[in-house]
C-alpha cells in the first residue's frame, strides 16, 4: 500500500492521481482504465474520470492501493 499526500490541496482528480503516482503511464491511459471500470475508490468501482479524491480515501488499481493523506 502506498500513500499520496495532497500537500495542502483539498483534492486531486482521479485520473491525475493515477498518472502522478505512476500507476498509469499517461493521463489518457488513466481515463481509459477508469471508463472500463478497472479502478476502485473506497472499494467501489469509480467511472468518473475526474472524481475528486480527498484525504482519507483509498484508490485501488491492478492490485495496487494508494491511501490519500493531507
Amino acid at each position: 500500500m502506498n500513500s499520496f499526500s495532497l500537500a495542502g490541496r483539498d483534492f486531486i482528480a482521479l485520473n491525475d492521481l493515477l498518472k502522478i503516482t505512476g500507476l498509469c503511464e499517461s493521463g489518457g491511459r488513466a481515463k481509459t482504465i477508469i471508463a472500463e471500470g478497472q479502478v476502485k475508490v473506497d472499494d467501489q468501482i469509480e467511472l468518473r474520470k475526474t472524481c475528486k479524491i480527498r484525504n482519507g480515501q483509498r484508490v485501488e488499481y491492478a492490485g495496487q492501493q494508494i491511501v490519500i493523506t493531507a
